[in-house]
């Protein structure tokens, strides 16, 4: 009897997809034509500012080579779904939102930008559902893109003097959570679904939206940012206490 060789996989009976047809190549792909996108959104925000450019496709490449790794891990559909390419058009934008960290922007335009970013949040994981193409891979590429985009909300807000540094609390949290779990790994569990989670990541990234718009005077910002950084607390917090009761 032949010796098994667990690093081999098993015959499925179906024969192997042609490279041009695989879902990370097809990812790879789109990623590409991503790069387009990235920059006509940063040249909106900004103009012709080879800094600000640049901040942004460097960001949109670390985030398309992140979803690649990822993918490459583990994806279980043969097709990659237009679910997966609407995370990544958002990633786009995301990225694109860096621009206006090194040069000047019309407010009214980020805010345009990130109100189309949270418009299409949810229309992945609808379109997932409806294709069949739900995967571990696509809601860790959704959160990811969620994450990115909070953080570099926060930082357009802060920089822009519409918020203080508190508001940076309310961009940092899941970064704050991962290097927690790179000390306690039974952070790394999943934890089950929680439809208040999203609506409390609904209302974090919703406010750091609204301060993008200059008429947001700091003095009714902050508060506004406390409320809510409460919120993501308690949020994580019950999380973390879901986490440590059942860890094994």
């Amino acid at each position: 009897m032949a010796d098994f060789n667990p690093d081999i996989p098993p015959m499925t009976g179906r024969p192997p997809l042609p490279p041009l047809r695989q879902p990370v190549t097809r990812l790879a792909l789109a990623a590409c034509a991503g790069v387009v996108l990235v920059l006509a959104v940063a040249l909106l925000l900004v103009g012709p500012d080879g800094a600000a450019l640049g901040l942004a496709l460097g960001g949109y490449l670390a985030g398309a080579w992140m979803a690649l790794r990822l993918m490459r891990r583990g994806f279980p559909h043969e097709d990659l779904g237009l679910c997966n390419l609407v995370t990544l058009t958002r990633l786009t934008l995301a990225a694109a939102l860096l621009a206006p960290l090194v040069s000047a922007s019309a407010p009214w335009v980020v805010f345009a930008v990130a109100a189309i970013a949270l418009g299409m949040d949810g229309l992945d994981g609808w379109l997932a559902r409806r294709e069949g193409r739900v995967s571990e891979f696509g809601a860790r590429f959704d959160m990811e893109v969620d994450s990115g985009l909070a953080l570099i909300l926060a930082l357009n807000a802060w920089a822009a003097g519409t918020a203080g540094a508190i508001v940076l609390i309310i961009g940092l949290p899941r970064y704050a959570f991962a290097l927690a779990a790179m000390a306690l790994p039974w952070l790394n569990q999943p934890t089950p679904e929680s439809f208040s989670r999203k609506v409390v990541c609904v209302l974090q990234i919703a406010t750091l939206i609204a301060l993008q718009l200059p008429p947001v005077a700091a003095s009714l910002a902050n508060p506004v940012v406390a409320v809510v950084a409460t919120a993501l607390i308690w949020s994580f917090g019950r999380d973390v206490l879901w986490l440590w009761r059942n860890k094994s």
